[in-house]
């Protein structure tokens, strides 16, 4: 049976009209979403309040078996969610399959929450039992983008529920039958009550409004670094708490001691994988000196080995960037790269919204595609000669959210990831990685720190509340 019918997907009729949901490989329409307004949000947040009460008071385990009966519905609709996957994101199947059974897991995981122990007993100076307590927050408001549209809302979601909050959930209106209307029909078969998870596809002016609204204290924001600053800069407005997952630009360090093939297959997928949009992204590739020259030339072979095209029709390495605005920030970097002095190695064309995996060298601070986030199939390669050399190219810039360093020696990459600020530290593997049990997020532009798995998910989704208990009444002290 379908999970995801056209004519039942969206139940809740929303007042922004239709959009169409669009296959990027082809262009065609697969169908249609009704869009949310800053008004839908308001009724939204009075309703999920309204719901919230009554599930947060509900046993953890019949909480716990919603997300586990969750966890299982993403593996039993695997097929239906991965051509959804695949055809609306332009994920290739193995990336689209990935994103199913982290969902999975998330849930799984999620669903320990409603059982952790929530406090710790105080010691007082008063006769009185003195403790702490975590309970939900009330409505957390979730904001996903288009690039692993399932992955970065379920996240999120999962967690948020099982404590016993409603969400509100704005999916990334180019993703948002994969990035939201899937997770509410999932979540209805699991059995979830109404009211409590709404799916509000929308632009800015949804966000601005989810943000601004008093019934929601609490923000899980994923995105660019640039909509992070406004985003986070409202919440403050509104003294609202706000977690931030942004962009990057990270290193890939190969020491000279490194393997090289090794080394090339982890470059390629970390800067290749789903067309390079992803947070994680290798983003500059920091190569010893003596390894660099056959480095550029064998990543620049596998990039012009790899297939590009339609992943619904085609078995392809790579599929469509999202959209046109996406392609022109992509080539626009690559020339302007270019043109500042860098060799183009393989790569730097597209046809339609298929752009080739591209290599740069000879680039240097100054290298747009070196310096700024591509969030495109675009990798820099840059030398060193020393470790304090590379320590401090891999620490430049902005971001700090993954890094990866390759070296047999792993002990020193070890001490080489101590160098640099960054939220994930990989030894010996590539930047993007992730895993439903592992902290997730990073520091100074990419974010406010890891929010994501275990203590960090029930900190992020609950207020911490002292309560105090006497025999007797207190009297006045003095």
């Amino acid at each position: 049976m379908s999970l995801l019918d056209p004519k039942t997907w969206q139940p809740v009729r929303l007042s922004g009209g239709e959009s169409d949901v669009v296959e990027p490989a082809t262009g065609d329409t697969l169908g249609a979403v009704h869009l949310a307004t800053p008004k839908d949000v308001s009724t939204a947040a009075q309703s999920a309040a309204a719901a919230q009460s009554a599930w947060a008071r509900t046993p953890h385990f019949v909480r716990a078996a919603v997300l586990r009966r969750a966890g299982d519905l993403f593996g039993e609709h695997a097929a239906e969610l991965r051509e959804w996957l695949v055809r609306e994101s332009g994920s290739i199947p193995g990336k689209a399959d990935f994103e199913l059974h982290v969902a999975a897991q998330e849930c799984y995981e999620a669903a320990a929450l409603a059982s952790r122990p929530t406090g710790q007993v105080l010691p007082s100076e008063q006769p009185r039992l003195s403790y702490t307590r975590r309970v939900p927050v009330g409505v957390v408001g979730v904001i996903a983008p288009f690039n692993a549209p399932l992955i970065l809302a379920i996240r999120s979601v999962a967690p948020a529920l099982a404590i016993g909050n409603a969400v509100l959930l704005k999916p990334d209106p180019r993703t948002a039958v994969c990035g939201g209307v899937s997770l509410a029909a999932v979540f209805a078969e699991a059995g979830l009550p109404g009211d409590l998870l709404h799916v509000l596809p929308g632009g800015a002016d949804v966000g601005q409004a989810l943000v601004a609204e008093p019934g929601v204290p609490v923000i899980s924001f994923t995105g660019s670094t640039a909509a992070g600053r406004i985003v986070g800069e409202a919440a403050g407005r509104h003294l609202k708490r706000i977690h931030l997952e942004l962009g990057g630009n990270s290193a890939l360090v190969v020491l000279e001691d490194a393997d090289i093939e090794a080394a090339v297959a982890q470059a390629s997928w970390g800067s290749f994988f789903h067309q390079g949009q992803i947070c994680m992204t290798t983003g500059r590739h920091l190569v010893h000196a003596s390894l660099h020259d056959e480095y550029v030339e064998r990543l620049a072979a596998k990039a012009d080995s790899l297939a590009v095209g339609d992943p619904h029709r085609e078995q392809v390495h790579l599929g469509p960037v999202i959209d046109r605005g996406q392609l022109s920030r992509i080539h626009g970097l690559v020339e302007s790269s270019t043109a500042r002095g860098a060799v183009l190695a393989a790569g730097g064309t597209h046809r339609d919204l298929f752009y080739r995996p591209t290599v740069l060298a000879g680039v240097d601070d100054h290298t747009p595609a070196y310096a700024e986030e591509v969030f495109g199939p675009v990798a820099p390669v840059r030398s060193f000669t020393t470790l304090d050399e590379a320590a401090t190219l891999a620490a430049a810039g902005p971001y700090g959210l993954s890094l990866g360093i390759v070296t047999r020696d792993a002990a020193l990459g070890l001490e080489l990831a101590d160098r640099i600020p960054t939220g994930i530290a990989h030894i010996n593997d590539q930047t993007v990685n992730d895993e439903a049990v592992a902290p997730f997020g990073g520091v100074a532009a990419s974010g406010t720190g890891a929010r994501f798995g275990g203590e960090a998910n029930l900190e992020a989704f609950t207020e911490l509340r002292w309560t105090t208990v006497r025999r007797e009444a207190a009297g006045h002290p003095f």
